[in-house]
């Protein structure tokens, strides 16, 4: 990064821990996935690097996992150096939980922003002429298995969980954009704004993209900002 003044890094795709092991048949390659391990260590790197003096983070993403984007946010925070974050088509969820830490959060007038809250999926793969058959050590311990359907004692489980990640989430939210903890609850319904709405809703600092984001960053330094991807 010698010649660079902003480190530039794309949060595209689904957010996860890490990048799985390409595979030509799956629909899902590295190219739709965002590893936050990747995102973090590149933060970690630039800490004391002398040469970069802050961040642009370009997002588009509908967002992933809790953790993925609660990583990113805590090294975002820590980084000690002036950050923003622009916002393309979405920044969602998990996504939107990992840029909420930038000093500033740019978006266009049309892009997805929001969407504070927490799903799970469960297909069952059952076969009415089949017996679901399986030995397990513990109560819950086969949970999640498509082969049987939930229990109503399952769902309240995972329910429970989902809860407790939704609440995290809000809090973070709440902490991290600086707003009271009970206007966040009011929007955390799972739903995305557009960006007007999203900056009258505080989630976002600006309407604009690169250029207004370079040109924060560069009044923040003191310098025509040169950023490096």
């Amino acid at each position: 990064y010698s010649d660079c003044t902003i480190l530039g890094l794309n949060l595209h795709g689904a957010l996860l821990t890490y990048i799985p092991e390409g595979n030509e048949d799956d629909p899902l390659t590295e190219k739709d996935i965002t590893g936050s391990e990747e995102i973090v260590a590149a933060l970690n790197a630039v800490k004391d690097d002398e040469n970069i003096k802050g961040v642009l983070i370009e997002v588009d993403s509908p967002g992933g996992m809790p953790v993925a984007g609660e990583e990113i946010a805590k090294a975002l925070k820590e980084l000690g150096k002036p950050s923003a974050a622009v916002i393309r088509q979405s920044g969602m969820s998990a996504a939107y939980w990992a840029i909420s830490t930038a000093d500033r959060i740019f978006a266009s007038r049309n892009s997805d922003v929001g969407s504070i809250g927490v799903t799970m999926s469960y297909l069952e793969n059952m076969d009415k002429d089949k017996k679901y058959v399986q030995l397990s050590s513990g109560k819950y311990k086969d949970t999640g298995n498509p082969d049987k359907p939930l229990s109503e004692e399952e769902k309240t489980l995972l329910l429970r969980d989902i809860k407790i990640v939704h609440e995290n989430f809000i809090e973070d939210i709440a902490a991290n954009r600086g707003m009271p903890i009970e206007d966040v609850k009011v929007i955390a319904d799972g739903s995305s704004v557009l960006g007007g709405k999203a900056k009258s809703l505080k989630l976002i600092d600006e309407i604009g993209g690169w250029a207004e984001a370079e040109k924060y960053l560069g009044d923040k330094i003191g310098e025509k900002p040169k950023v490096c991807w």
